[in-house]
C-alpha cells in the first residue's frame, strides 16, 4: 500500500501531499534558538515537533538534509528594530561578554535536546559564522533596490516587494495599526526591517563587525535567508518554527529571499507548532512564567515524560501544561517501560496492522494524539510479546519514547529489591488505603519516606522509588 504524507501548509492554508522538489532529498530548515538564556518548555516543544517531522520523513523513505541555525547576535528585544541585542542585554545582566553567554546557553541548549531524545540537525550554524555571506545577501538586495539606510542602519523597503504579508495573510497597510510605537521615525513604514544595525556611537558593543555602510551588526532576519539559502538552495522543501514567527520573521525571511533571488516560493511547505500555554497565557520569558527542562529533572520527572505530554497534544494545538499533567505522563510512561521490561523477548515479526495505522497516523499531518494512542491499543491487544515488541521498536524510530528497550538504568525511579521492613509498610499501607484508613495510610508513607523511599500510585498499585 503507497504511503501518503500529508502536512498542514502555512503558505497555501491546506492539507498538501508532501512531494519534495528533488526527487527523495529533502531540504528541511528549522529556525534555532537565539542562545541568551536557557530554553524553556515552550521553546523545547517546538523542536520536538520538528523532530517528529524529521523522523516521520525518515520513516517514508527520504533523505532528509536538516539545518539550523544559533542566533547569537543581532535579535533585539523589539520586533520593530528597537531595544537591545539580547545577547548584549544578558550580557550586562551577568557580566559576562556575549560570547561568553552564547557559549553558555548554547551548549545548555544541545544539553536539552539530547535529554529530548531529539535528532541534531546535520549542519548546524551560528549566525556569527556567517556575517560575510550576510553582507553578501544584502548587497545583493541593495543593488536591486530594495534597500536604504537610516541613521541607525540598512532596512528592507516592503513597500518594493508586493507580495509582503502572503504568508500570514495580512496587508501591509494593515500593520499600521498593530505597529508598536516606533523609535525611529525614519523608517519609511512600521513593517520595514533591519538588515543592518550601526554600532551605537558611544559604547563599543562586544559583537560587531565592518561592512560597506558602516561598523554594526546583522539584523535578526538575515541571517535565516543567508544560510538557509547556502546550505539548501534558493528553493526548498520545508521551514519549521512557532506560530509567532509567522507575521513578522518568516515574513521577512520570505520578502529579503524572494526579492535576492527572483524565484518564488522561497519555501515549499511552512509547518508551524502552536504555543504551550500555562496557564491560560503562552509560556515565555516577557511572561514571567519559564519553565525550564531542568525544573522537570528537579523535581524526579524523566525528560521524555515531557517529550510523551507533547505527544498527546497535536502540534498545531495549544498545549497547556500543568505539573499535574507531567506527573500522570511520567506514571504513563513508566509503566509502558515496566511492560517492556517484564516481557523482554527476542522481536521478530511485528503487527503489520498496528503498524499500517501508525503510519496512517503520522503520515496525517504528524498526528501523534492519534499515533499514541495506536500504541496503547497494540500494548492491550492480544499479540504476543515478541511481535508487540517488534512493533514498538518501529513505533519508536518516530516517537523517540524509549521503546525499542528499556535501560534498567533509566527505570531509576523503579526499586526491584525492596527490603522486607519497607514491603512490609508498603503492604499495610495499601490495607489501610483499601478500608479508606487515610490517616494511617499517611503514617506508613512518611515511615516509607523516612527509609529513602518514595510512592507513587498507578494505575496497576504502588510504585517505589529510590529518593
Amino acid at each position: 500500500m503507497k504511503r501518503e504524507l500529508k502536512l498542514y501548509n502555512t503558505r497555501t492554508r491546506s492539507l498538501d501531499v508532501f512531494q519534495p522538489l528533488h526527487g527523495k532529498k529533502v531540504g528541511l530548515y528549522t529556525c534555532g534558538p537565539t542562545v541568551y538564556d536557557t530554553a524553556h518548555l515552550g521553546n523545547l516543544r517546538s523542536y520536538i515537533f520538528s523532530d517528529i517531522l524529521k523522523r516521520t520523513l525518515t520513516m517514508n523513505g527520504f533523505q532528509v538534509k536538516h539545518v539550523m541555525n544559533v542566533t547569537d547576535v543581532g535579535h533585539l528585544t523589539s520586533d520593530a528594530d528597537t531595544g537591545e541585542d539580547k545577547l548584549q542585554r544578558a550580557a550586562k545582566a551577568e557580566h559576562q561578554t556575549a560570547w561568553d553567554i552564547a557559549k553558555k546557553y548554547e551548549t545548555q541548549f544541545w544539553h536539552d535536546i539530547k535529554e529530548l531524545n531529539i535528532l541534531p540537525p546535520d549542519i548546524i550554524v551560528k549566525a556569527t559564522d556567517r556575517i560575510p555571506d550576510q553582507i553578501a545577501l544584502i548587497q545583493i538586495l541593495e543593488k536591486k533596490g530594495f534597500t536604504y539606510t537610516t541613521s541607525d542602519g540598512v532596512y528592507f523597503d516592503t513597500a518594493k516587494f508586493p507580495s509582503y504579508g502572503a504568508l500570514s495573510r495580512q496587508k501591509r497597510e494593515d500593520k499600521v495599526a498593530g505597529a508598536r510605537v516606533e523609535v525611529n521615525q525614519e523608517k519609511r513604514h512600521p513593517a520595514d526591517f533591519a538588515v543592518w544595525k550601526f554600532s551605537p556611537t558611544d559604547t563599543k558593543r562586544d559583537m560587531e563587525w565592518q561592512s560597506p555602510w558602516g561598523k554594526g551588526f546583522p539584523g535578526w532576519h538575515i541571517e535565516c535567508s543567508a544560510i538557509s539559502m547556502k546550505e539548501l538552495g534558493d528553493q526548498f522543501d520545508i521551514h519549521t518554527g512557532g506560530i509567532d514567527h509567522i507575521p513578522v520573521h518568516h515574513e521577512n525571511e520570505i520578502a529579503q529571499s524572494e526579492a535576492a533571488t527572483g524565484k518564488s516560493p522561497f519555501v515549499n511547505f511552512w509547518l508551524h507548532g502552536e504555543f504551550l500555554v500555562i496557564p491560560g497565557k503562552r509560556m515565555g520569558k516577557s511572561e514571567g512564567n519559564v519553565i525550564t527542562l531542568a525544573d522537570v529533572i528537579a523535581k524526579g520527572v524523566h525528560p521524555l515524560a515531557f517529550r510523551y505530554l507533547c505527544l498527546q497534544t497535536h502540534y498545531r494545538q495549544k498545549m497547556n501544561f500543568n505539573w499535574e499533567s507531567l506527573q500522570a505522563a511520567q506514571i504513563g510512561l513508566e509503566k509502558i517501560w515496566h511492560q517492556i521490561d517484564e516481557h523482554q523477548v527476542h522481536p521478530k515479526i511485528g503487527c503489520a496492522e498496528f503498524e499500517q495505522r501508525f503510519a496512517a497516523a503520522v503520515n496525517h499531518d504528524l498526528d501523534t494524539p492519534r499515533a499514541v494512542a495506536i500504541m496503547h491499543q497494540l500494548l492491550k491487544s492480544e499479540y504476543p510479546w515478541s511481535a508487540k515488541l517488534q512493533s514498538l521498536s518501529v513505533f519508536d524510530r518516530v516517537l523517540a519514547l524509549g521503546l525499542s528497550s528499556v535501560d534498567p538504568g533509566r527505570l531509576h525511579t523503579a526499586v526491584r529489591e525492596v527490603p522486607a521492613g519497607v514491603a512490609q509498610l508498603l503492604e499495610q499501607r495499601e490495607q489501610a488505603r483499601q478500608k479508606k484508613q487515610w490517616t494511617l495510610a499517611d503514617t506508613f508513607r512518611r515511615e516509607i519516606e523516612a527509609s529513602g523511599y518514595v510512592i507513587k500510585d498507578t494505575d496497576t498499585g504502588p510504585v517505589l522509588h529510590k529518593k
